[in-house]
């Protein structure tokens, strides 16, 4: 079966009726630059940024529209501006595992001159999100050429190789309990600390169920375990991180 949207139900946040306005998102005032934020392209000047932007058109995306999908395949590399993307694959029984939530500043799509392969995966954007988008002719002609490009693109590979080691370790051999723990500090790594160094996650139990790959009741139960530890607070479509060291503790736990 052809999927065309995204699956969805009336739990699930990323519901075209369940959007909410991104801050983050560019005001028709404020100039947009897709490269000054991502760590790809940090070694380049102001002016090669805007040379970029110039060649990279801006898109955006709602809540629960897919960005890349099998039924409409783009050769491109898409870069993340603002808003966050899942991204997901369909079973044969019609069930969508998650693989990953990708932040601001996050490359991907299907690109072989840099390694990146969608496979049979599918991008959903999950709220308001700006995206700009390089075609083959601008990677090979301004990615590739740039040895300081080519560098980072080398070390962005490396670590998604060791990410999908980490899990894969994770699935195999910790615990639910230690793959929660794991799953939290790794996601907490993007994001920035408040003053009272509590890290807050926008994640609802049924993304998390994705990413673990586990039942929402069985994610639900370690979740609340989590809490009546004093490791984690809850609120609506949030997990507040309060003890990151004992959550990286627990996340090295094997049995």
């Amino acid at each position: 079966m052809g999927v065309t949207t995204a699956p969805t139900s009336e739990r699930r946040p990323w519901a075209p009726n369940s959007r909410e306005t991104n801050p983050l998102l560019p005001s028709s005032d404020e100039p947009f630059s897709c490269l000054s934020e991502v760590d790809l392209f940090a070694d380049l000047t102001t002016e090669e940024i805007a040379a970029f932007d110039r060649m990279a058109p801006q898109r955006t995306f709602r809540n629960g529209e897919l960005i890349f999908s099998q039924a409409q395949p783009v050769t491109a590399l898409f870069i993340l501006k603002a808003g966050r993307v899942r991204i997901f694959r369909v079973t044969e029984d019609g069930k969508a595992l998650t693989m990953a939530i990708l932040e601001p500043g996050s490359v991907f799509g299907e690109m072989l001159l840099v390694g990146q392969r969608m496979y049979d995966n599918y991008a959903e954007a999950i709220e308001e999100t700006a995206i700009c988008q390089l075609g083959v002719a601008e990677v090979e002609r301004h990615l590739l050429s740039d040895p300081r490009i080519a560098v980072r693109v080398s070390r962005l590979l490396g670590e998604q190789v060791a990410r999908l080691e980490e899990r894969l370790t994770d699935l195999a051999l910790r615990p639910l309990l230690a793959r929660v723990a794991s799953t939290l500090v790794r996601l907490a790594e993007s994001q920035r600390p408040s003053r009272a160094g509590h890290v807050t996650i926008r994640l609802t139990h049924d993304q998390l169920a994705g990413l673990l790959g586990a039942t929402r009741e069985s994610t639900s139960k370690t979740m609340a375990d989590l809490s009546a530890r004093g490791l984690i607070r809850q609120a609506r479509g949030r997990i507040i991180l309060l003890d990151l060291d004992e959550l990286t503790i627990l996340s090295k736990r094997m049995a």
